[in-house]
């Protein structure tokens, strides 16, 4: 059986990263989504609040299980016995970071493989930098986040307009 770890802040959860997980769970027998506490960047949404909205975007899928990220990835990738890290890639930027990533990790664990992906044509230009932009000016996110993003996202910022 082969697991595959999909790791991210999710802040918020995308139709980019959406459309990933959907299409990474796919090649595996069962994809962990990784939802990170994340202590270097300064979320928008808190930690609970990420994970959960992680959580109802996929809890109608089985082969799919969301679960909390709170140190390493790779020994977090080791301790669920997963044998495969997927990443997105949307820019040439994104892949100098990943290749690096990938890089460290094969170092710290050569067993382990980094595959990578890239949004469909549809989410290629969705960000979750540029989703908090829009959360920041009362923007409509709903056709950037799956809809209990989008539900949250309006009860808590645009006070249930």
């Amino acid at each position: 059986m082969t697991v595959a770890v999909y790791p991210g802040t999710f802040d918020p959860i995308t139709m980019g990263h959406f459309d990933l997980i959907k299409r990474a769970s796919g090649l595996f027998d069962r994809l962990i989504v990784a939802v990170a506490l994340s202590h270097q960047k300064q979320t928008l949404l808190s930690f609970e609040e990420r994970f959960e909205l992680v959580r109802q975007s996929f809890q109608h899928l089985p082969q799919i299980q969301v679960m909390p990220l709170k140190g390493l990835l790779i020994d977090f990738v080791k301790q669920h016995q997963a044998q495969v890290v997927v990443r997105g890639l949307r820019t040439a930027a994104d892949f100098e970071y990943e290749f690096q990533l990938a890089g460290m990790n094969r170092q710290l664990s050569a067993t382990i493989e980094t595959v990578f992906m890239t949004p469909s044509q549809e989410t290629l230009f969705i960000s979750a930098t540029l989703v908090r932009e829009l959360i920041r000016f009362h923007g409509d996110v709903s056709p950037f986040v799956p809809p209990e993003a989008a539900q949250f996202i309006r009860q808590k910022f645009h006070h249930g307009a």
